[in-house]
């Protein structure tokens, strides 16, 4: 075959395995909470976090949607509200903080699945990271695992 009509053979780069998603990366979805359960799953979630200091964050692990607007009303209200939205990474929490955000927490249904039953549970706050803690991005500890609690960041 003359030279020039040989097929090319186009050498790639190796494609990683790792993905990355970026959760509202124009800001403009609203309402939204999703649990990130930390698995090792090369998928990586990036968030924007901590109200005006506009932190990032990136967590690998598995998305779970989950649904409570009173919960979301309320994370709003004590960070966007009472914190002002500046941000309150490696804080030190109150008690009484603390209590009123274990309880917001604990009233986020979850539903776990096992391939074969499906049950509600309640999240729950993962008091042994609390100064990670913040706008948008609260530990939690849900039925498959440790996790990070996201919803849309306010700055």
């Amino acid at each position: 075959m003359p030279l020039s009509t040989r097929p090319t053979i186009e050498k790639t780069a190796a494609v990683s395995s790792r993905r990355f998603v970026t959760l509202d990366q124009d800001g403009t979805a609203d309402g939204w909470l999703h649990v990130v359960v930390e698995a090792r799953t090369s998928v990586f979630y990036h968030q924007q976090y901590g109200g005006h200091m506009c932190r990032q964050g990136q967590v690998e692990g598995f998305l779970v949607p989950v649904f409570g607007p009173d919960a979301l009303d309320a994370l709003r209200q004590l960070f966007e509200g009472e914190f002002a939205g500046g941000g309150m990474w490696n804080r030190s929490w109150p008690d009484d903080e603390r209590e009123r955000l274990r309880g917001i927490i604990e009233s986020i249904p979850y539903w776990a699945f096992d391939g074969h039953t499906e049950q509600l549970h309640s999240l729950r706050l993962n008091e042994n990271r609390m100064r990670d803690a913040d706008e948008a991005w609260v530990p939690v500890i849900a039925p498959d695992g440790p996790g990070v609690l996201l919803w849309a960041n306010s700055d």
